[in-house]
């Protein structure tokens, strides 16, 4: 304990001295070549040295080098471990779950939110207050929500590769930011690959062929890494095609052999599957080595003792630890560490008032929560409602009053709920009564006393123990709900416990407004059919309250679109563990008529599109073309129109989805006002992967365009002739 404590000390140190000292070693030069410097660092470390930067500590304290650190990231930073248990928890941003920032389908934003929760983790790292380092961000989640049943589809963007991947290399950038020599942050992005079921989920395969690795689930991750500047990623628990992913040979040869990856983690436990779960190993020591060798640089599990007995019985070598680390001392060099500050624009992000109480930082909040609201049901105009008109509102549901986090979100500096939002919203000359339930009729009391019922229900995403991780034992309870899904548990139904509390609400108040707090699908026909007005967002926003008031009484008009495919019964969907989405997953081999349909979202006003033409009469093979459309906001407020636009391919000669989303994009449209919508579109996003030929190949056949406000309400077409 003593050494540990010099240790941490000695980093911290470090951490704040950063290199202001004259350079005693090369590797302190920033004039010298990265790789330069690397090897220098490796031929400075001994071999204990080095088995122990393969941890999430990457600093080596004797030489002055800080470790970069880490902290989950997806929606907000999160303090874990030691800083959970020894210390106070610090507040950070907190963003909607990732679903939610999806549904925004505005890209910039959810940049500005990885730059937001990039610059606290700076200030987390570098404040004479806290010196906690986690630079290293485990975010964003690259993962597909394939089948809403999956328990951690509240940490993913949605189930379209195209779309998920825009906001991951969106976040990544956010991350990591701008500047040309430097990082502000380190992006690692999570699963890789496929692992989308819980149950099982230690040593289950996900099986597929290469052609939907490339064209779906790799390629949010190939996204980010190529567009994002994405350089880390975790691998996931599952195997593909029946070999796990923490040790597959597709790690080396493509993460690392084409997309450059500097640090590759195992998860929790994971090299400890490979031995109990997988039997794939005999003993831990043999798993450890075996992550080493598949480019394993970082480890959350017990490796250090089985890598010193390998090393010295020769199993690896010196030169298999330095591969190791030369990649993952380039994540330090890219953040400064051991560089002089004068020339580190993030450097400078310390003491001072805490970002997270700054305005900015709460603008971006705020808009990111209004963003991410969908508008999925407004019957007669039942929204927004008139404050002048309202006397007395009955607000309802075990969601109205309280903001729940989850086992990837922090500690926020503040939180609205949902009453305490409307409560400010209509001031003190509205009376507003709360009911969490209906116990005794309490419930249906309020509401038949209200001019207006709102009724808040949806999941709970904190029930039951997670299966992988131990700092969660502590304050869960059990899930009531068979429809509650998070990590370790997924779903066993998407029915709605609680739309049987809507039912009496709306009975004793025809004037009643569902807010469905989810962070996934759930099959609600019956609200669909009988409640006037459907609101829906996800969990976890600190600004919940606020952005819901703002819609519900027309200070924000909404435009969020929803991220996934809401089934109509769950006898639409294939068999859990079927992860080839030809069989009828998500919105491109749906079958049958979904409830709500991917990218459905409503507003207040109502958009005419016009005028669909590209700026080319053929798209070159090896070429991009301009797509352009005509938008005008033919109601009488202002609203965002989110232009979404599809490609099909009719003389295919290889199997293609029946559409595919290639291009989207958000714009705010006055009343009476026409702008024109331009989307690059790019031949390579009409590409498929050729399996023989191993490569993305664009066909030359026409391709038809289709631009609409969801994937089923396609307003025009046009065709594109793609050239060779």
């Amino acid at each position: 304990m003593q050494t540990n404590i010099l240790r941490a000390a000695a980093l911290a140190a470090a951490l704040c001295a950063g290199t202001a000292h004259a350079a005693t070693y090369p590797f302190q030069d920033p004039n010298l070549a990265p790789q330069q410097r690397i090897a220098n660092i490796l031929a400075l470390m001994t071999p204990d040295e080095k088995i122990a930067a393969l941890s999430t500590d990457s600093g080596v304290a004797r030489l002055g080098i800080p470790s970069f650190g880490s902290t989950e990231g997806i929606h907000g930073l999160v303090q874990r471990g030691e800083s959970k248990r020894q210390r106070e928890p610090i507040p950070t941003t907190q963003f909607p779950q990732p679903p939610g920032m999806g549904a925004s389908w505005d890209p910039e934003l959810v940049r500005q939110a990885g730059a937001v929760q990039s610059t606290e983790a700076r200030y987390i790292t570098q404040s004479s207050k806290y010196r906690h380092p986690m630079l290293m961000q485990w975010g964003p989640q690259a993962d597909l929500a394939r089948d809403p049943r999956w328990g951690r589809s509240e940490e993913v963007y949605g189930e379209d590769a195209f779309l998920v991947g825009t906001m991951a290399t969106a976040f990544t950038r956010g991350i990591q930011g701008d500047d040309p020599t430097y990082w502000r942050g380190a992006a690692l992005l999570k699963h890789f690959l496929a692992n989308s079921n819980e149950n099982g989920r230690g040593n289950s395969t996900s099986d597929f062929d290469d052609r939907q690795f490339h064209e779906y689930y790799a390629a949010p991750f190939r996204m980010a890494f190529e567009d994002g500047g994405a350089r880390a990623l975790m691998a996931s628990y599952n195997a593909w095609n029946g070999t796990p992913m923490g040790v597959h040979p597709v790690l080396r040869s493509l993460v690392i052999g084409k997309w450059n990856a500097d640090v590759i983690s195992s998860d929790g436990g994971a090299i400890g599957n490979l031995v109990k779960l997988y039997k794939r190993y005999p003993d831990q020591k043999a798993a450890a080595v075996a992550g080493l060798k598949a480019g394993i640089n970082q480890y959350l599990d017990k490796y250090q003792d089985e890598l010193r007995a390998a090393l010295k019985e020769g199993t690896i070598t010196v030169a298999d630890l330095d591969e190791a680390l030369a990649r993952k001392f380039r994540t330090t060099i890219k953040l400064g560490l051991i560089d002089p500050p004068a020339g580190n624009p993030y450097a400078a992000i310390k003491d001072g008032p805490a970002p997270w109480d700054s305005a900015a930082h709460k603008a971006v909040s705020l808009k990111m929560a209004l963003e991410s609201i969908v508008l999925m049901k407004n019957d007669g105009r039942a929204l927004p409602l008139a404050k002048s008109r309202v006397k007395r509102i009955a607000v309802i549901g075990p969601h109205a009053d309280s903001v729940h986090w989850d086992w990837y979100g922090g500690t926020a500096p503040y939180t609205v709920t949902a009453l305490a939002g409307i409560k400010a919203a209509v001031g003190p000359g509205v009376k507003v009564d709360y009911a969490p339930d209906n116990a005794k009729g309490a419930a249906v009391k309020a509401a038949r006393d209200a001019d207006v019922a709102i009724v808040v229900v949806g999941n709970d995403p904190t029930c039951g123990p997670n299966m992988a991780h131990e700092w969660t034992d502590a304050g869960t309870k059990p899930c009531a709900d068979p429809g509650d899904g998070r990590e370790g548990r997924d779903r066993e139904t998407l029915a709605l416990a609680q739309e049987g509390l809507v039912k009496q609400v709306l009975a004793a108040n025809p004037r009643t407004v569902m807010v469905l707090v989810s962070s996934f699908p759930y099959t609600i026909a019956w609200a669909k059919a009988h409640v006037p007005a459907i609101v829906q967002m996800a969990h976890a926003s600190q600004d919940q309250g606020t952005a819901l008031a703002q819609v519900l009484f027309g200070d924000y008009n909404p435009g969020g679109k929803l991220v996934a495919t809401w089934p109509a019964a769950e006898s639409q969907l294939p068999p859990m563990m079927d992860y080839d989405i030809r069989h009828g997953r998500t919105y491109m081999y749906f079958k049958g008529q979904p409830l709500f349909p991917f990218g459905h979202g409503l507003s207040y006003t109502t958009f005419k599109y016009g005028k669909l033409r590209t700026s080319a009469p053929a798209l070159a093979a090896d070429g991009t073309v301009d797509v352009d459309v005509d938008v005008t906001n033919t109601g009488k407020v202002a609203g965002d129109s989110v232009v979404e636009l599809y490609a099909a391919w009719p003389k295919s000669q290889v199997e293609r989805p029946r559409q595919a989303l290639v291009g989207f994009r958000r714009v705010n449209v006055k009343p009476g006002e026409t702008r024109t919508v331009r989307i690059p579109l790019a031949a390579q996003r009409l590409a498929y992967w050729n399996t023989q030929a191993g490569r993305f190949e664009v066909e030359p056949v026409p391709v038809k365009l289709m631009v609409g406000e969801s994937s089923a309400d396609i307003k025009l077409t046009a065709t594109l002739p793609v050239k060779r």
